[in-house]
């Protein structure tokens, strides 16, 4: 079964749901608030709020709980955190609802309003949890019974891996982790475990080993005496936030309360958390993006027309000048900006900016003491290669000398970089790879709190330094 199909199982199931539901309700409405005979059903069809509401308000829903993120990760749901997020969503769509469509119907006591807020929350809720429900139900039960899993690749060689391979599947209640093997981390292999899984290789070789087999977790099941290898070997993996890692506890985790439970039948695991965010909050997140940069580019367009204009006769060369990053997941894009140097500055090799630099241009050092030669990245957010808020995105040549000192780099490649972050505001610009590792700490203390909220004081603080030219 795939997700996609499993997927639209969800969307189907809600579509349907909301679409009698508001059917139900309707007829509610028309015989008990505003007293229509029960014989006259046909005028109900012929109302075309009826069908306007049968025909958008699906397509509202579902829009919504994929706002939420409700459609992905379809094979992992909990009944119980369905029925929560479930009851929350229907509040919320409810109330919005009631008050763009309903709030200036006729009615003859205000407590109508209360009975068509119950009534349409009452039957939302409980059709689109009871489809919901049977559909998570029926994927348990796959899971339970082997026929769905989840590839694991178990980090581990010795006598522990061993117990956790026998714990996991011999556990009362089936967890869906199908192993795909197990790597070294120091070379000896415990006999025992090569006669349930093959031997992958070693822990240098875990990324391609998770492409290969498509792996969704990773669990870590070492020995004691190798617990230095963890950190090593999560920093490999810290570019993804695509695979879950659980490693095994020992007494001293589960005594600080570090083991959370999820399932009493389910062996204990420590989860590392490799989604800073929920992903409502992502979601909500480009599309602030989205809004927030169009706007821009539609408010500085004379802007952006005076700065190219002046770019142009500043000095020969052409207006825009776009530069190879690297971006979320390690992959390279192409970031824009107006060009603040001559042309050929780096002719000599890559070479990062300083406050008398002779190839800055007399209107650069301008655009850069405000900005403004940033102003087209608003184009990369557009498509998704940026975001508002994040690490600033750094070339390969530096990203490499920099990792040489401080391999936690890498875990700023887990979001997307941003035309502004809190390493630029608190730090600003490096001018060499000192400063870039100084200024490193700025953004791992972003990543470790990545809320909107904290969003919302870069974005605040960064349009303060713009106003008083503060850039460099």
């Amino acid at each position: 079964m795939s997700r996609r199909f499993q997927a639209a199982k969800y969307i189907l199931s809600d579509a349907l749901a909301s679409m009698l539901a508001w059917a139900v309700f309707f007829l509610f409405r028309k015989f008990t608030i505003e007293h229509q005979q029960f014989d006259d059903v046909n005028s109900v069809f012929a109302d075309s709020n009826f069908w306007w509401g049968i025909a958008l308000l699906p397509l509202a829903w579902c829009l919504f709980y994929a706002f939420l993120g409700t459609y992905r990760n379809v094979f992992r749901k909990s009944r119980l955190k369905e029925l929560i997020m479930t009851f929350w969503a229907s509040v919320i769509g409810v109330i919005v609802i009631f008050f763009v469509l309903l709030l200036d119907d006729h009615i003859s006591s205000y407590r109508n309003y209360y009975a068509s807020f119950l009534m349409l929350f009452g039957l939302h809720f409980s059709l689109t949890y009871l489809g919901r429900l049977c559909i998570t139900s029926r994927t348990v039960r796959l899971v339970h019974t082997r026929r769905i899993g989840f590839p694991t690749l178990l980090i581990g060689s010795k006598e522990k891996a061993y117990k956790t391979y026998c714990d996991l599947d011999e556990q009362p209640v089936y967890s869906g982790n199908k192993f795909v093997g197990f790597v070294t981390v120091n070379g000896h292999i415990d006999p025992r475990l090569l006669e349930v899984m093959p031997h992958l290789g070693s822990t240098a070789e875990i990324n391609s080993l998770i492409e290969k087999y498509h792996v969704e977790e990773v669990i870590f099941a070492i020995e004691d005496y190798e617990n230095q290898k963890i950190n090593e070997t999560i920093r490999l993996l810290d570019r993804r936030d695509d695979v879950i890692i659980k490693i095994t506890p020992d007494m001293r985790d589960i005594v600080y309360g570090s083991v959370k439970m999820n399932s009493i039948f389910h062996s204990p695991l420590i989860t590392i958390n490799t989604r800073p965010m929920e992903e409502w909050q992502y979601s909500l997140k480009r599309l602030c993006d989205i809004v927030f940069s169009l706007l821009a580019l539609i408010i500085l367009s004379p802007l952006f027309l005076v700065t190219a204009i002046l770019v142009k006769c500043s000095s020969p060369g052409p207006i825009f000048y776009a530069q190879e990053r690297i971006g979320y997941r390690g992959k390279p894009f192409k970031m824009h900006k107006f060009r603040s140097m001559y042309v050929d500055a780096e002719s000599a090799g890559p070479a990062l900016s300083s406050d008398d630099d002779p190839r800055i241009t007399p209107w650069g050092r301008v655009m850069r003491k405000f900005r403004l030669d940033e102003i087209p990245q608003f184009y990369n957010v557009l498509k998704g290669t940026m975001s508002l808020v994040g690490p600033r995105p750094e070339r390969q040549y530096f990203i490499d000398q920099i990792v040489e000192r401080a391999p936690e780099y890498l875990l700023l490649q887990k979001v997307k970089p941003g035309i502004t972050s809190w390493g630029q505001v608190k730090y600003g610009y490096a001018e060499n790879v000192d400063e870039m590792v100084e200024r490193l700490r700025y953004d791992l203390l972003y990543l470790e709190n990545m809320s909107l909220a904290t969003d919302i004081k870069i974005l605040l603080y960064t349009v303060i330094i713009i106003i008083q030219g503060r850039g460099k």
